[in-house]
């Protein structure tokens, strides 16, 4: 498709963004995206810590605790899809920027809430924004990167939502014993400041403003990109080579069900779903397990949670230095399949005491962990501009739904007089399925995310 003089093409930017070497510009733009991302995961299992306490304070039933920790999940599995049609539509900082705000203000209605429904509707309604901002967020983070090193780019940002993860772990050792768990969902209020930053410091995606239409705004903020990254570097930009246009046309739902994209966005959902499936089936139900199943303190039963956070972060560390090495596939059915097995031996062994579990869920979540952010690397790269958070947030839904199912799942078979070996042979087998599924995903090493779209 023909340009004005002046204007570029989508493969024009695509060449100018590939030849940008690393920068403070590419470090300040991860650091405050990644600020989003770390409280928005902070948020995310701030229930799970608070359960102990409430199950105590208000005498919640199994389903009521069920409730408590699920409304998130909803708000969230609602958030994903409207955060997709408008992170295509308005742009994907403004999106993210506008859940982020959303996501600290709920939080300080969930602090004010005196009883289940109060709590469950803020929570519900943070999970819209907890939702909406994560997908979003990675297809723009994908997009400023270069094809040879997207995957450790990506996922050493995505390591900021597991840290926000275990953050919440570690904050919650000290601050629910000693503050109560209001002073939690008081501090993960904090980054709704961030909302009125982002959009003065972080500049839109390029590719987004080509695909739709504003090809002027885009050789605007593409030329001041490169202007600071070469001040950044001290020398002057190599020239760019010359690269594959991509597809140009409409986005929306509809587009994620034609050509090689129903495959993609098949082979995508079943791997979101079983992901999160094990990995919430596990994470949010540990701290009530080690007070409840096995009667340890609070202060050892948020501390047995911490440690399954923190091995997810080296999780994530080990596939962010890999995966551009081994490629997306074998990673994905890697990670998966190494869950399965954890999972598997601690079925095997009993499940007998709290220490037993915490060592083999920890296992289980350093490989959790690195599927679960390598899925926000992946699911950006089988799009095309004009619909990648749209596509992304499809995938979130999946991933919604696993996180929904996971933890019912497990509260059913608890409260069916199910045993923990149980528990953790049907997240096994499902971790197990979901390996297998891994080995039909395309791999998209080294291709940039225009040559990924046909």
């Amino acid at each position: 498709m023909a340009t004005a003089p002046g204007i570029p093409d989508q493969g024009s930017i695509a060449a100018r963004l590939e030849r940008l070497p690393h920068s403070r510009w590419h470090v300040k733009v991860r650091v405050l995206i990644g600020a989003v991302t770390f409280f928005e995961g902070f948020d995310m299992l701030l229930a799970a810590s608070a359960l102990p306490v409430l199950t105590v304070e208000w005498g919640l039933s199994p389903g009521q605790a069920t409730v408590l920790l699920a409304a998130a999940s909803v708000g969230m599995l609602v958030g994903a899809l409207a955060a997709g049609w408008l992170g295509d539509r308005i742009g994907r900082v403004r999106t993210v920027a506008l859940g982020v705000a959303v996501t600290g203000l709920a939080g300080l209605g969930v602090a004010a809430s005196g009883g289940v429904e109060g709590f469950a509707l803020f929570r519900f309604v943070q999970g819209l924004g907890i939702g909406g901002v994560v997908p979003v967020a990675a297809a723009y983070i994908n997009e400023i990167a270069r094809a040879d090193r997207r995957g450790r780019f990506v996922l050493l940002y995505e390591m900021v939502f597991p840290a926000g993860l275990a953050a919440a772990a570690l904050v919650a050792v000290w601050v629910v014993p000693h503050a109560g768990w209001r002073a939690m969902f008081v501090l993960g209020a904090l980054p709704a400041v961030l909302a009125a930053l982002l959009p003065r410091h972080v500049e839109e995606s390029p590719r987004w403003l080509l695909a739709r239409g504003r090809g002027a705004e885009a050789e605007a903020v593409l030329a001041r990109i490169e202007h600071r990254v070469a001040a950044a570097s001290g020398e002057a930009l190599p020239p760019p080579v010359p690269r594959a246009a991509g597809p140009v046309g409409p986005g929306g739902l509809r587009a994620l069900f034609r050509g090689v994209y129903l495959r993609r966005t098949a082979v995508l959902s079943g791997l979101w779903f079983t992901a999160f499936y094990v990995n919430q089936g596990i994470s949010v139900w540990l701290p009530s397990l080690y007070a409840g199943h096995f009667g340890l303190d609070l202060g050892t039963a948020l501390a047995y949670t911490l440690l399954a956070h923190a091995t997810g972060l080296l999780g994530t560390l080990a596939a962010a230095l890999l995966v551009d090495r081994v490629g997306r596939r074998p990673a994905l059915a890697t990670a998966l399949g190494g869950a399965a097995v954890s999972l598997g031996a601690l079925a095997a062994s009993g499940a007998d005491t709290g220490t037993e579990v915490a060592a083999f869920a920890s296992c289980a979540t350093f490989f959790l962990y690195a599927i679960n952010a390598g899925l926000y690397l992946y699911a950006p790269e089988l799009y095309p501009t004009s619909h990648r958070a749209t596509g992304a947030a499809f995938g979130g839904l999946w991933n919604r739904l696993g996180v929904i199912a996971g933890p019912v799942a497990v509260g059913a078979i608890l409260g069916a007089g199910g045993g923990l070996p149980l528990v953790f042979a049907q997240l096994g087998a499902v971790a197990a399925a979901g390996a297998g599924l891994a080995w039909c995903a395309e791999e998209t090493r080294g291709r940039t995310l225009e040559e990924l779209s046909p």
